[in-house]
């Protein structure tokens, strides 16, 4: 079952607020595993991570920025 757009909307809200800040200390827990890599190394862990949560996540994010496709429709001429 596909989710609302509303329903998208909430989701995506929480994701950036609560699920992305969880993440970035997620990532940087784990650079902090290894033995100080090197500069280029970190850099490379960082992007990865960096790209790599955005995938499972695009069908939550598709869309969010549009107007309500469910929405009836909204006369904008005035006279």
């Amino acid at each position: 079952m596909a989710l609302s757009y509303k329903a998208r909307r909430r989701l995506a809200l929480l994701v950036l607020v609560l699920g992305l800040p969880g993440y970035i200390v997620l990532a940087v827990s784990l650079v902090n595993l290894f033995e100080r890599p090197s500069i280029w190394v970190e850099f490379g862990i960082y992007v990865g991570l960096g790209v790599l949560w955005a995938f499972p996540l695009k069908a939550v994010f598709k869309g969010i920025g549009q107007a309500d496709p469910d929405a009836p429709p909204h006369d904008d001429h005035t006279d």
